[in-house]
């Protein structure tokens, strides 16, 4: 799929994520809008995964760490052909369905149960650190929030996949400054994030993260380079694409819309929609 069809295709799953937000009456619309762009890019454009290769030794492996973005996560799952999108959408979070409020491994697709912050990264160590050591091909990707690293599992993970020169490897931080409880640089500042991560050993790239032609872009140089892993600090705006109602608004970053905001936010997801084809 070339740009345009992965931008299209990441505002169209804006709809599915607040259908859900809607019906069920609970998620993370915030953090689903911000990393959306990661995640389409990541499925539809750089990874060796898929419905048919889901149980290959030899597949690439991804690991949301930011379990409580599922509601993005779970949309693209369904879109690549994991499981129906409708089922998706008329059960997540409702009582017995297997669509939780974080990531659930016995859907197909979903290597680990996360949402638990800061285990990602580790975890994410060690399932490259097995493959380098068998000799396989599989590269292994993890998306973090950066409200997230204030946790000391991560500096761990850092520090471990530094030491191992493990080039297989790639984290993204959705760096939106916003977390639960505010701005991220009131909570725990991360003003000289890139320096502190490459003091461990890392490659690090700056991107807009919400553009799916910066994050192409980073994917493809992260895969160029050799004994160190790489980090892509991807610069997004909380709430990216739906509209003034919600965007760089701590406030949504659990926020349920009343109906006025969705159709305000559906109405902000066509506009930009247009303004994209027209381009």
């Amino acid at each position: 799929m070339n740009e345009k069809e992965l931008t299209l295709k990441a505002l169209d799953l804006r709809k599915v994520v607040v259908d859900m937000i809607m019906k069920s009456g609970g998620g993370h619309i915030g953090g689903d809008f911000s990393v959306m762009e990661t995640l389409v890019t990541l499925y539809f454009d750089q990874m060796n995964i898929s419905p048919e290769n889901k149980d290959d030794l030899n597949r690439d492996y991804f690991i949301m760490s930011k379990g409580h973005s599922v509601e993005s996560y779970y949309a693209v799952l369904a879109d690549k052909g994991f499981f129906d999108t409708k089922e998706l959408v008329d059960t997540f979070s409702q009582f017995g369905s297997k669509f939780i409020g974080h990531p659930n491994n016995e859907i197909d697709g979903i290597e680990m149960n996360s949402g638990s912050l800061g285990h990602g990264l580790p975890v994410s160590v060690g399932i490259a650190l097995a493959c380098k050591k068998d000799n396989r091909p599989s590269r292994v990707y993890t998306v973090m929030g950066d409200g997230e690293l204030a946790e000391g599992s991560v500096w761990e993970g850092f520090m471990a996949a530094g030491h191992y020169k493990l080039d297989n490897l790639c984290a993204v931080v959705d760096r939106n400054h916003l977390q639960i409880s505010g701005s991220t640089e009131d909570v725990m500042t991360h003003e000289n994030l890139k320096a502190q991560v490459r003091s461990f050993g890392w490659n690090v790239i700056e991107a807009n993260g919400n553009s799916i032609k910066a994050m192409h872009d980073a994917f493809e140089a992260a895969k160029t380079v050799k004994d160190k892993p790489t980090c892509i600090i991807a610069n997004t705006i909380k709430g990216f694409g739906g509209g003034e109602v919600m965007e760089n608004k701590a406030s949504w970053h659990h926020h349920v819309p009343n109906q006025e905001e969705y159709q305000q936010i559906i109405d902000a997801i066509n506009a930009r929609r247009e303004a994209v084809i027209s381009e």
